[in-house]
């Protein structure tokens, strides 16, 4: 079974969906046979791949950071699109973090990294914001020799 990772951003600016949604397509259809696709929920990439992937057949596994996890979602809008992902999931990996803190984005992240055989990230190519960002994850994956595709647009600024 080939395993493709998530990493990316939580806001994907409007002029970059389309574009975001037909690259994480195109990815997940460039793979025949079986597929697992590793992702943590959160708002904006993970889920948007998330939604693809199993659209497209694949099996989702969700990394779920921390016991508390649910609460950093900022509305009921949001928790109820991370609920509905999690539901449809075919396996779960609770990480040990107490609390959502950088530490456990970052175990995470680097979760994901560990257990793909490619890993896409949607990326402007910036350092991370903070701890466990998506360009701390990505240099983590390259770091492993573990293929990563990016997508982003050049000239496009996240908010």
């Amino acid at each position: 079974m080939k395993r493709i990772g998530v990493t990316g951003h939580r806001s994907i600016p409007q002029e970059l969906h389309a574009h975001v949604r037909e690259e994480l397509r195109a990815a997940l259809c460039g793979h025949a046979g079986s597929l697992e696709a590793l992702s943590s929920l959160a708002v904006g990439a993970d889920q948007l791949f998330a939604d693809l992937a199993l659209a497209h057949g694949a099996e989702l596994t969700v990394v779920i950071p921390s016991g508390d996890y649910e609460s950093g979602f900022a509305d009921e809008s949001e928790l109820a699109g991370y609920r509905a992902l999690r539901a449809r999931a075919a396996r779960e990996v609770r990480l040990d973090f107490p609390h959502s803190t950088d530490e456990a984005y970052y175990a995470a992240g680097t979760y994901i990294a560990d257990h793909c055989d490619r890993l896409i990230a949607v990326w402007d190519g910036r350092p991370a914001r903070g701890l466990g960002g998506t360009g701390d994850i990505v240099t983590y994956a390259r770091s492993l020799g573990r293929p990563v595709t990016v997508i982003w647009r050049d000239g496009v600024e996240r908010g």
